[in-house]
């Protein structure tokens, strides 16, 4: 199965001007999201992760299920205002604007081999602050992974640092 084609393009989603990758499609299709989840854990399977830290909200659907099949630990990276012990926080830029993401303190602690996912990988913003949060925590970042990466958007620029794995790319809207 071609899991590209269980993507859903949504044009002027959030804003016009831009073609949101809709996942949905590929989640509700059991073949395609077991497909899916097999292809993030064999990335990962030899990593001895020892966490799994997801972005809201989305990075959260196969955060927690590679997290299970890894037999480690899964943590929420949220947005400001959802976490409700002490965190930290790292602003970001994205395509469409400014935001921040939080991580709960005791959430890594030193030494900690983590596996950071999230759905898309678009200019690479988001992860580059995740990533510096969980080293603000002693966390080692041993792998990152997208269920879709913009090719066209240069993201994994900001990441060249890291192992980057993805399923799907696209080089161009």
């Amino acid at each position: 199965m071609e899991l590209q084609n269980l993507i859903r393009d949504v044009p002027n989603f959030p804003k016009k001007g831009i073609v949101f990758k809709d996942i949905t499609t590929l989640l509700k299709d059991p073949v395609g999201l077991s497909g899916a989840t097999e292809e993030l854990y064999n990335f990962a399977k030899e990593k001895k992760i020892t966490k799994v830290a997801g972005i809201e909200s989305r990075g959260f659907i196969f955060g927690s299920l590679l997290a299970h099949q890894l037999k480690a630990g899964f943590i929420p990276i949220r947005k400001p205002g959802k976490l409700p012990a002490d965190k930290i926080s790292e602003s970001y830029s994205l395509e469409y604007g400014t935001d921040s993401i939080e991580i709960h303190k005791d959430a890594i602690v030193e030494g900690d081999r983590v596996l950071l996912h999230d759905d898309l990988l678009a200019t690479g913003g988001t992860m580059e602050a995740a990533c510096k949060l969980v080293e603000k925590l002693g966390g080692k970042v041993i792998q990152i992974s997208f269920l879709i990466e913009l090719i066209f958007l240069n993201g994994r620029e900001k990441l060249k640092q890291y192992d980057i794995r993805s399923i799907i790319q696209y080089n161009s809207e």
